[in-house]
């Protein structure tokens, strides 16, 4: 049914509308499925037992473009007013992306360049009158950046970058990666490739800017009792008996002074290798292990020395200001761990620690 209205015809009131319903009522009682398929679909939804609006198309519109028009057009929650925040109307201090992965060059301290794959956690802070930010800005950002050789000046570039697109006032970045070093075996000439677990951070706060490595160190730890009281065994009673050691793992964090030489990440494996030297090893021959054996008996090893002679290396290092030094030996006669934590300075220094921390502190070979 075809309805032509004058151009000049006034709009109805209610009871015109109500007639007009009637008719269509009446015409859909008699009209053909096919006249009701061919009927517009905002006709067919004011009919007896209409099911709503038309279905939804199920097929992909491959031809479909988002030309800039109707991208206006979408909605934006995240930035949404002020009223539309849901619970306190606080600042958040972190807010942000986590383990977004890509692959980043960087430089070794022999000049040469190696590309790894590395986990990115990018976050700003949120002011309390703010809804939300926009995440995927903070990886447009990296991208950005990604195929740059690294350095921490390619960190800031793309901090100042995000803070200014997300407009916060605090940003961070951290970085981690696998680092591979070729190491040498104690006698046999063999060598094998050792991986390091390594987190790069750049902190923006209150408009002052700080540099941290951390690195995860591992080795094995001898314990000086338990070497003594088997050494007492062996002299007093001609008893065999072995002294318990154990993998252990150091998380050693630094903040980089400022205007001062680069701190390569081989330096700061030297630095754990010089305090504790019984590094466990990539290859390994019978020799070798012969010579791990004496090398853990030349230095048997407490937490709490292990801790020291880290925080030894690391604040005789000029490139080095404030640390930290969290070690766990993963007993082999305990049913528990022995833990310590040491710090220099105020960047890491905190009453509370994070419940998971020692647990974080394990190596999967």
């Amino acid at each position: 049914m075809n309805v032509h209205l004058p151009k000049t015809a006034p709009l109805g009131d209610a009871d015109d509308a109500a007639r007009a319903l009637d008719a269509l009522r009446l015409w859909a009682a008699s009209a053909a499925p096919e006249e009701l398929a061919r009927a517009d679909p905002a006709l067919r939804a004011l009919l007896p037992g209409a099911a709503g609006p038309a279905p939804l198309s199920r097929v992909y519109p491959h031809a479909f473009a988002s030309d800039a028009a109707y991208i206006a057009t979408l909605p934006d929650l995240q930035n949404g007013p002020a009223a539309s925040i849901r619970g306190a109307r606080r600042t958040i201090q972190h807010v942000g992306i986590s383990n977004f992965r890509l692959p980043i060059r960087y430089r070794t301290r022999d000049g040469d360049d190696m590309t790894l794959e590395t986990a990115v956690t990018g976050t700003v802070s949120l002011d309390a009158e703010s809804k939300g930010i926009n995440m995927s800005r903070i990886m447009r950002t990296f991208y950005r950046h990604a195929d740059r050789t690294f350095s921490f000046g390619v960190i800031e570039a793309a901090l100042d970058d995000y803070k200014t697109d997300l407009g916060s006032f605090d940003a961070r970045i951290q970085m981690r990666l696998s680092f591979p070093m070729r190491v040498q075996s104690l006698r046999s000439g063999l060598s094998g490739w050792q991986y390091y677990d390594i987190a790069l951070e750049l902190v923006d706060q209150g408009g002052v800017r700080r540099k941290i490595v951390h690195l995860d160190y591992v080795y094995s730890s001898t314990c000086p009792c338990s070497l003594e009281l088997s050494e007492h065994a062996r002299l007093s009673r001609r008893q065999l008996a072995t002294p318990h050691s154990q993998r252990s793992v150091a998380r050693l964090s630094v903040l980089l002074e400022p205007d001062r030489p680069c701190l390569w990440f081989e330096d700061l494996v030297g630095i754990c290798r010089a305090a504790v030297p019984t590094e466990t090893q990539a290859m390994v021959k019978r020799e070798d292990e012969q010579a791990f054996a004496e090398l853990n008996a030349a230095n048997p090893v407490f937490v709490e020395d292990a801790a020291r002679l880290f925080a030894q290396g690391l604040h005789a290092d000029e490139r080095i200001a404030d640390f930290r030094v969290v070690a766990s030996h993963q007993e082999s006669l305990h049913s528990h761990d022995a833990v310590s934590v040491l710090t220099q300075g105020d960047t890491f220094a905190q009453a509370s620690l994070d419940p998971r921390l020692f647990a974080s502190l394990f190596h999967v070979g």
